[in-house]
Formats: structure tokens, C-alpha cells, sequence
């Protein structure tokens, strides 16, 4: 009775001792998160995933990461290295819970970054139809979430912008079976986005395009103008601002 009883208490001990680890770790990784250390940060929020492979914390910053540290690769197998590595991540946390809003959101980012680098049509067009798949089934479950809101504008801005081939394959492939991408809607989920969360510059940058697009110069520059002035909150911010400046000063 008595080594029954020491047992469940070693095992309880243990069970706060991993817990308050965790806890520590998942601090150290926000901190470095925050001071834009992306490569730090992901590698102690991987630390985390090695320990308690369900963390659903650890693994939507690791697809957020793996997403961030890739698009700034110069060299496509290196960009190819940090995307599946996201998609991986996405996965299990759908896995994990599949009702998830912020879960859907990083498998449309996911299936966005494959988009960027596949070579093969066919597959591309299967990524940018699952891109809006999952912001579908994500803002079915919460329709006022920010980033999804910017994932289902930046879909249709996207598709608008696509050049000639791949618009005819999309079409080729899926026919009417694919929602037809509508600058007015871009717009819409866009400026919802920026309602909900005012210190997303990426979503600025896209608005203004999309704004450009319509041919709403007066638009673009005010969404841009308020760009410029907001806070670096990522590691991305920075170089997205000065992207937006040169096409303030472009407009003006």
C-alpha cells in the first residue's frame, strides 16, 4: 500500500514538475518571440514539442515561425525545408483538434507557403484551392478571427492577381467548382481584419494593394499612411513597412 501510494505520489510530482517546465520554456520562447529572435524562438518552442508533442501552443508558433523564417530564404530548398516542416506542424494540430480556429488558420497558411514554391501546376492549384478550404472551416467556427479574416482576403487578392497560365489552369482543373475570387470581398475580410487586429502590417500592405487594384488610390494611401506609423509587433514588420513606404511614395 505504502509503495502504491509513493508511486502515485512520484508520479504527481512529476506531472507539476514537467508542467511547470513547460511553462517556463513556453515563457523563454514568447520572450524571444517577442524581441523578433525567430530562430531562438522556434528551436525552444521545438524543445517543447520534443517533450509534450501535443502542445497546441508550441505547435501553431511553430508553424507560424517555420512560415516566417522560410519566406525570408533566398534559395528554394531552403524555403521547401521550413514550409513542409510548417505543414507537419499544422497537421498535428489539427489532429489535435480539428475545430480549431487558429488550427485551420495555420494549415491555410500552410498550404499558402506550398503554393509559393511548387513547381508542378496541378499541385499549386490543389494548394490554393485547400488555402481557402481551411479558412472556410476555420471562420465556420469563428467568423470574427483576424488572421482568418486576412487568409480568406488575401485568397481572393491572390487569385486576382494571378497571371494568365495559372488563372486558365484553375479553371481547367476545377471549373466552377472553385469560389470565384472577388476584388469587393478581398476588400471586405481585409478591412474586417484590420478591425479586429489594428496592428497587423502585413494585412495593411495587402489592403492597400488590393485598394490599388480597384483603383482606389485614395484608399491605398490611407491604409498605407497609418502602416508606416504602427509599431514592429514580428520580425517581418520592418521590411513590410519600408514596402509599403516605396508604394505610398509611388501613389502620392
Amino acid at each position: 500500500m505504502k509503495t502504491r501510494l509513493f508511486t502515485i505520489a512520484f508520479l504527481f510530482i512529476s506531472f507539476i514538475t514537467q508542467a511547470q517546465s513547460t511553462s517556463d520554456q513556453l515563457q523563454k520562447a514568447n520572450s524571444l518571440y517577442k524581441q523578433f529572435k525567430e530562430e531562438e524562438a522556434l528551436n525552444v518552442y521545438k524543445q517543447i514539442l520534443a517533450a509534450d508533442s501535443n502542445n497546441m501552443e508550441a505547435l501553431l508558433k511553430c508553424t507560424e515561425l517555420s512560415s516566417s523564417i522560410g519566406a525570408k530564404q533566398a534559395d528554394k530548398n531552403s524555403k521547401a525545408v521550413y514550409f513542409i516542416a510548417a505543414k507537419e506542424y499544422a497537421d498535428k494540430a489539427l489532429t489535435i483538434n480539428g475545430n480549431s480556429a487558429e488550427a485551420n488558420y495555420a494549415q491555410a497558411l500552410a498550404y499558402a507557403n506550398l503554393s509559393q514554391i511548387e513547381t508542378e501546376n496541378k499541385k499549386t492549384v490543389e494548394d490554393v484551392r485547400q488555402i481557402k478550404v481551411y479558412a472556410d472551416k476555420g471562420m465556420a467556427v469563428n467568423p470574427n478571427h483576424a488572421l482568418l479574416n486576412y487568409m480568406e482576403g488575401k485568397w481572393h487578392y491572390e487569385l486576382l492577381a494571378l497571371n494568365w497560365f495559372k488563372k486558365t489552369a484553375l479553371k481547367a482543373f476545377y471549373g466552377n467548382g472553385l469560389a470565384k475570387p472577388d476584388i469587393d470581398s478581398a476588400i471586405y475580410y481585409m478591412e474586417k481584419c484590420r478591425t479586429l487586429e489594428p496592428y497587423f502590417v502585413q494585412n495593411y500592405l495587402d489592403l492597400a494593394k488590393a485598394y490599388n487594384l480597384k483603383d482606389r488610390p485614395t484608399q491605398a494611401i490611407e491604409v498605407l499612411t497609418k502602416m508606416v506609423k504602427l509599431p514592429n509587433r514580428t520580425a517581418a514588420d520592418a521590411s513590410l513597412k519600408e514596402e509599403g513606404k516605396k508604394m505610398l511614395q509611388g501613389l502620392q
